[in-house]
C-alpha cells in the first residue's frame, strides 16, 4: 500500500503543477485586468501600481516569479483586498466551505445509501418508483437552480429558515446551513441512491446471500452483515468524483446563499480579475480533489480484501 500511495503522489505533484500553469495563463490572457474597474488614474500612477505587483513584466517572467514564491509557501497578496494576503483569505473561508462540504457528503452518503437500499429491497413497487422519481428530479435540477427555489419557498414564503449569510453573533448555526447543505447534497443523494439500488439488487441475487438465508439468518442480519458491505463498494468508488462535484458545486452555492467560504471568494476574485486569489483557491481545490480521490481508493481496498496494491 505504501508503494501505491507514493506512486499516486508522484503523479499528483505533476498534475497539480499542470493545473497551476493552465490556470495562471488562462487568467492572464482573459480580457480585463485587476485595475480596469478602478477610477480613472494617471498613467504614471497605474504603472507604479503594476510595478509594485510585478504585473509590468512579461508574462513568462510573472509565471516564474509566482512559481518561485509558491515553492516558498507564499501565495501572494490579494490584488483587490489590499489589507489581506491570499493565505489569510483562504484561512478565513475554508472552515465555512469545509463544514458545508462535509455535511453535504455525510447527508448524501447516509440518505442516498438508505433510499437506494430500500428501493432495491422493494424492487418494482411503489416505493421503488418513488425513490427513482426523486433521484431523476435530483439529478435533473442543478444546484444553482435548486438553491434559489429552496430559498424562495422555505425562506421567503414559509419563513422557516434564513435565506443566507451567517449569524453575526454565532456564525455557522444549523438554521443558516440547512438550505445550502441540502441544495449541495441533493444531486449526490440522487446519484448515490441509483448506484446503491443497482448494486444491492445484484448482491441480493448472489449465491452467498442465498447461502446465508439458507443457514437461517434473519433478513436484517443478511442485509446488514453481508449484503451491505458488498453493495457499498461501487459507492466507495464514487466518493472521489462525488467529492469533486461537491467542491465545485460549493463555488456557486456559497455565492447563492452569501456564505463567506472560499468558493464565494473565488467567484468574486474571478469577476474582479484578482489573479492571486483565484490561483490560491485553484491550488487548494485541486489538492483536495486529488487527496480525496486517493483516500477513496484506499478505503475501497480496506473494504475489499481482493484488491491488491502494486508498487
Amino acid at each position: 500500500m505504501l508503494g501505491f500511495v507514493l506512486r499516486r503522489f508522484s503523479v499528483a505533484v505533476p498534475t497539480i503543477l499542470v493545473i497551476i500553469t493552465v490556470a495562471f495563463f488562462m487568467m492572464r490572457v482573459a480580457p480585463g485586468g485587476p485595475f480596469d474597474l478602478e477610477r480613472p488614474m494617471p498613467e504614471e500612477t497605474r504603472q507604479v501600481i503594476l510595478e509594485s505587483y510585478g504585473l509590468d513584466k512579461p508574462l513568462i517572467y510573472q509565471y516564474f516569479d509566482y512559481m518561485g514564491n509558491l515553492f516558498q509557501g507564499d501565495l501572494g497578496p490579494s490584488l483587490k483586498l489590499r489589507d489581506k494576503n491570499v493565505a489569510e483569505i483562504i484561512a478565513e473561508g475554508f472552515p465555512v466551505s469545509a463544514t458545508i462540504g462535509l455535511c453535504s457528503m455525510l447527508l448524501a452518503i447516509g440518505l442516498g445509501t438508505l433510499l437506494g437500499s430500500i428501493a432495491a429491497l422493494r424492487q418494482n413497487t411503489g416505493t421503488d418508483f418513488s425513490v427513482m422519481t426523486f433521484a431523476m428530479v435530483g439529478i435533473s435540477i442543478p444546484p444553482f437552480v435548486m438553491g434559489p427555489i429552496l430559498a424562495l419557498v422555505f425562506g421567503l414564503y414559509l419563513g422557516l429558515v434564513p435565506t443566507g449569510g451567517l449569524d453575526p453573533r454565532y456564525g455557522m448555526t444549523p438554521d443558516r446551513l440547512i438550505l445550502p447543505v441540502i441544495t449541495l447534497a441533493l444531486p449526490q443523494i440522487a446519484i448515490i441512491a441509483r448506484l446503491m439500488r443497482a448494486s444491492m439488487i445484484e448482491v441480493v441475487r448472489s449465491n452467498y446471500i442465498r447461502t446465508a438465508r439458507a443457514k437461517g439468518l434473519s433478513a436484517p442480519a443478511v442485509i446488514i452483515r453481508h449484503a451491505l458491505r458488498s453493495a457499498i463498494l461501487p459507492l466507495v468508488s464514487y466518493l472521489g468524483p462525488a467529492s469533486a462535484a461537491v467542491i465545485s458545486g460549493s463555488l456557486v452555492i456559497e455565492r447563492v446563499f452569501q456564505l463567506p467560504g472560499i468558493g464565494k471568494h473565488f467567484v468574486d476574485a474571478a469577476l474582479q480579475r484578482d489573479y492571486t486569489v483565484v490561483m490560491g483557491v485553484v491550488i487548494v481545490y485541486a489538492t483536495l480533489i486529488i487527496v480525496l480521490n486517493l483516500l477513496a481508493d484506499l478505503l475501497y481496498g480496506v473494504l475489499n480484501p481482493k484488491v491488491k496494491y502494486e508498487s
